[in-house]
């Protein structure tokens, strides 16, 4: 399916807005309701003209800010948004990209820019674009992400929490080999991520760094501060008795032609008792597979069925590799219950959440988007729906992972040298 082009800006009709020099009665509704919040959070319509300032208005003041993370749905002009986002949100540091949905200030959304502001009060980053996944160099990263580390370390000698966050284009198939490559240097600091989407055309993704839109490239933000923080990693799957091989199988470009010496997609179809030429998202959402890596079960989710029959996996896969067919629990009780253990002692300031797609599909198949919404509303989880995510060294598919960050037991810490 091809999604119409969204409208594009012209010489005399600027993609957005220029921000408003005045306070407007939203802009201090907005900072009245974040008060109380180390975060700020800013939600507008991806393709409104005056996007840029609304979010402005949501997050101010901005020159306090230290970054801004924005997920942006595919219906933006995202080029033009890249570019005028360093001059409207300045001085704050803009990462961000595209997405497969948002999760916004109720929930499930679509069409829309989610941002998070980290005040400087609080938090220091470090953002390390990474321009070319076929091409870079694994060391030099390696060597910056410790600098990184070593410079924030000099900057907030009191702060103690660290974490990174990585940003990859969801279609690049790299994610497995960068995680792995990014994990030397951060040493004992937790990684979450997610892979950007394109809602479910699967047709172009992109990374925001520096002004650009950039495919094929990935952004890994490194965080230091004096809010507690836990990173987080959660799916409602449990493995069933019904396994497959992998007999054929083009790793580099994660396609499975084979499983038990028939056609991929038949033999998929076969085991489920569904017809090969109705699998859907939907169905791939419902039928999850796993694999056991290291003691636990990771999902091996599939994308899509290719032309040829063959299946598009999300993530790594190779011959050999032995699958198994997976079954769901309760997806809201489950999910009740995970985040409510963030929050067991302490309520967290915000959940920046990478949620998987086949996630979302799943509550929508089931008439379930409105409870999910409202248990990633009540806590306070605020992000984007991810063609993948990952976590600490792994690429991994069709869970819920991010990081809670809660509010500094004292401000005795909250100065910055």
């Amino acid at each position: 399916m091809t999604r119409p082009a969204p409208p594009r800006a012209n010489a005399s009709s600027p993609a957005v807005a220029p921000v408003e020099a005045g306070r407007t009665l939203p802009a201090m509704a907005s900072a009245l309701h974040q008060a109380s919040r180390i975060t700020r959070t800013g939600f507008a319509e991806a393709d409104a003209p005056d996007a840029l300032a609304k979010l402005a208005q949501m997050l101010a003041p901005l020159d306090d800010l230290e970054l801004i993370i924005l997920f942006v749905s595919p219906q933006a002009d995202i080029h033009a948004l890249s570019a005028a986002a360093v001059r409207d949100l300045a001085p704050a540091k803009v990462i961000g990209c595209t997405t497969a949905g948002e999760i916004g200030e109720a929930g499930y959304t679509d069409g829309e820019i989610v941002a998070i502001g980290l005040p400087r009060s609080h938090f220091c980053a470090r953002a390390l674009p990474i321009d070319d996944l076929n091409a870079y160099d694994a060391q030099s990263q390696i060597d910056q992400i410790i600098r990184n580390r070593n410079d924030m370390a000099r900057e907030t000698p009191q702060w103690g929490s660290e974490f990174a966050f990585l940003l990859v284009d969801g279609l690049s198939v790299k994610e497995d080999a960068l995680t792995a490559d990014l994990a030397p240097g951060l040493g004992p600091v937790p990684l979450f991520g997610g892979s950007a989407g394109d809602s479910t055309d699967f047709g172009a993704t992109y990374v925001l760094c520096n002004g650009e839109a950039r495919q094929n490239a990935a952004v890994l933000l490194q965080i230091r501060s004096n809010c507690p923080i836990k990173v987080f990693n959660t799916d409602h799957l449990v493995p069933t008795a019904q396994r497959m091989v992998v007999t054929g199988a083009d790793p580099a470009r994660r396609l499975v032609y084979e499983i038990n010496a028939e056609p991929a997609a038949r033999e998929y179809a076969r085991l489920l008792g569904k017809d090969p030429e109705q699998l859907t998202t939907f169905t791939f959402a419902a039928h999850p597979l796993v694999v056991r890596i290291g003691g636990q079960h990771h999902v091996r989710a599939i994308q899509q069925v290719a032309d040829t029959g063959d299946l598009v996996f999300f993530s790594a896969i190779d011959e050999g590799v032995v699958l198994t067919l997976a079954e769901p629990l309760d997806m809201v009780d489950h999910l009740d219950r995970a985040l409510s253990s963030l929050g067991e002692t302490r309520t967290p300031d915000v959940i920046l959440a990478c949620d998987c797609l086949l996630r979302r599909m799943e509550a929508q198949q089931k008439q379930l988007t409105p409870q999910i919404s409202a248990l990633l509303a009540k806590h306070r989880a605020v992000g984007f729906c991810t063609y993948g995510e990952q976590v600490n060294s792994i690429h991994v598919n069709q869970t819920l992972t991010g990081v809670a960050i809660y509010p500094p037991e004292t401000d005795d810490a909250a100065v910055r040298s």
